[in-house]
C-alpha cells in the first residue's frame, strides 16, 4: 500500500485544483447559499460529491475510454450539459429587481429532494468533468493499481467535492454575508446566470468546431 501514496497524493492535488476552480459548480452553490436554506445548500453540495460517483463508475468499468475515443458520444454528452446549463441560466436571468430576497431565516423555498438532483444532475451532466476523470484514471492512475483503490481514489474526491462546496454553502449562508447581498440579490443572479450561459455556448462552440477532442488530462472538473 505504502507503493501508491505518490499516486494518490498526485490524484487529491489535482482534485483539489480542479474542485477550486470555479465553474458550473460553484456558480450553483453560490446561487443555492444565497437564495436558498442553509439545508438546502448542504443538500446541493451532497449532490455535487455524489455526481463525482457517476464519473468514477464509468471510469472504473472501462466505459470511460469508450467515450475517450468516441467524438460523438462526448459530443452528445457535451449537448446535453449545454442544455442543462441554458436551463439553470435561464432561470437565473429572468430574476427582477424586488423579486429575490436573499434568505437571512431559515425560510425554504425549494424541497430538499430538488435541492439534492440540482446538485447531482450539475456535476454528473458536467463534460468538463468527464473530461477530468477520463484523463485522470486513463493518465494519472497507473493501470496496475488495484481496482479496490481506484475506487477508493474515487470516493475519496466524491467526500472531497462534497466537503469543500458544504464549506462553501455554510460560509454564504451566514447571515452577515447574506445581508450584504440583499441590494442587488437579482443582479447576482443574473450574473451567475451570464456565466453559465457562456459556459453552455463554450461547450455548444466546441462541438460544433470539434476544437475540444475528449483526451488530454487537466485540472478543471468543472471547472
Amino acid at each position: 500500500m505504502q507503493n501508491y501514496w505518490p499516486e494518490f497524493l498526485t490524484v487529491a492535488l489535482v482534485h483539489l485544483l480542479a474542485v477550486a476552480s470555479p465553474g458550473p459548480d460553484f456558480a450553483v452553490m453560490l446561487r443555492q447559499a444565497l437564495f436558498q436554506s442553509r439545508s438546502n445548500a448542504l443538500l446541493t453540495a451532497l449532490g455535487v460529491g455524489a455526481g463525482i460517483l457517476v464519473h468514477v463508475s464509468y471510469s472504473l468499468l472501462g466505459i470511460g475510454l469508450l467515450i475517450q475515443q468516441s467524438i460523438l458520444l462526448f459530443s452528445v454528452l457535451k449537448v446535453m450539459g449545454a442544455l442543462y446549463l441554458t436551463w439553470i441560466a435561464i432561470q437565473c436571468l429572468r430574476a427582477r429587481a424586488g423579486g429575490i430576497h436573499v434568505e437571512t431565516t431559515p425560510q425554504t423555498r425549494q424541497s430538499g429532494l430538488a435541492a439534492l438532483r440540482l446538485g447531482f444532475l450539475t456535476n454528473a451532466l458536467n463534460p468538463k468533468a468527464t473530461l477530468f476523470f477520463v484523463s485522470l484514471f486513463s493518465v494519472v492512475i497507473s493501470p496496475g493499481t488495484p481496482i479496490a483503490l481506484q475506487a477508493g481514489y474515487g470516493l475519496y474526491m466524491a467526500v472531497a467535492t462534497g466537503l469543500w462546496f458544504a464549506m462553501v454553502a455554510v460560509f454564504f449562508t451566514l447571515p452577515r454575508v447574506r445581508r450584504g447581498f440583499n441590494r442587488f440579490g437579482h443582479w447576482l443572479d443574473r450574473f451567475m446566470g451570464g456565466i453559465l450561459l457562456l459556459l453552455a455556448g463554450q461547450l455548444l462552440l466546441s462541438t460544433v468546431s470539434g476544437s475540444e477532442p475528449p483526451s488530454g488530462p487537466t485540472p478543471g472538473t468543472d471547472r
